[in-house]
């Protein structure tokens, strides 16, 4: 670390400090939310605050963008080298806000991924030259109409998606409202809103007939998660977040502001 670059670290230091400090204490509390909310079955699950486990049932005709697979659920990510070409810095974030079931052996539940924290595993990874990229990349960029894609096309880019598709086991942690009163809407335009442009889609009303609940973001509990993992593995995982963040965060902060204390004193004493 040269001295040219110990004021940019300090500085950087002294604002990530007290945001991980902050981001602990949200890792705790979801943690605590799942510890402490009881798994439902989603025939019988109550309203409010709900945690369900099923099988993820395609809602929508989706495909996932690079890929073109047929999916319930996509998140992509784009990602440029940084000036140093020894990692890499996300530039661009999207997933898909199309409403998917999961299904249990009781019933189903309509999910609205709108939100959520999603944990998904399964997916794709690519890294290509920007000024060669595969058309299902170029005509990502170009269809998003984002700003500044010339200039990212001038390094080596990263492409990555990943999928929730038909029969994959999830978790989810969110708010259950009655389906009547979260959208009170005719049959045409629940077909429209899960993608299917008012078709006549048998097997999606057979779904909507059966569907319990919807599951969404809550207005006074926001906490959504949509995950791969079991509640286990979440609970060891937010756990294992939040002490590194507690630990880094004042770490953090008192290096910055040690470094430009010294920096201030050794000014004044010139």
């Amino acid at each position: 670390m040269s001295r040219f670059e110990l004021p940019i670290y300090a500085t950087l230091s002294v604002c990530a400090g007290p945001l991980l400090f902050a981001r602990s204490f949200r890792a705790l509390r979801a943690r605590r939310l799942i510890q402490n909310t009881p798994t439902s079955r989603i025939r019988s699950m109550a309203m409010g605050l709900v945690e369900i486990n099923g099988n993820v049932v395609t809602g929508s005709h989706l495909t996932a963008p690079f890929s073109g697979r047929s999916c319930a659920y996509w998140e992509v990510d784009i990602s440029t080298t940084n000036w140093r070409r020894q990692g890499w810095s996300v530039v661009h974030r999207n997933a898909s806000g199309h409403p998917f079931m999961v299904r249990d052996d009781t019933g189903v539940a309509m999910v609205y991924p709108q939100g959520a924290e999603c944990r998904v595993r399964h997916g794709v990874g690519e890294e290509c030259v920007g000024l060669a990229l595969p058309e299902c990349y170029a005509s990502y960029l170009r269809e998003q109409g984002l700003f500044f894609r010339h200039v990212w096309q001038l390094s080596v880019l990263r492409f990555r998606e990943r999928i929730l598709e038909e029969g994959m086991r999830v978790y989810v942690l969110g708010t259950a409202m009655p389906r009547a009163e979260a959208h009170d809407i005719s049959q045409d335009e629940v077909l429209e809103a899960t993608g299917t442009d008012g078709a006549v889609d048998t097997r999606l009303r057979a779904l909507q007939e059966e569907t319990v609940a919807v599951v969404r973001r809550g207005d006074s509990e926001p906490t959504f998660i949509i995950s791969q993992e079991s509640e286990r593995e979440l609970t060891l995982g937010l756990g294992f977040r939040a002490a590194a963040q507690l630990m880094a965060g004042p770490v953090l902060t008192l290096f910055g502001l040690g470094y430009w204390l010294y920096w201030l004193g050794a000014l004044v004493r010139r």
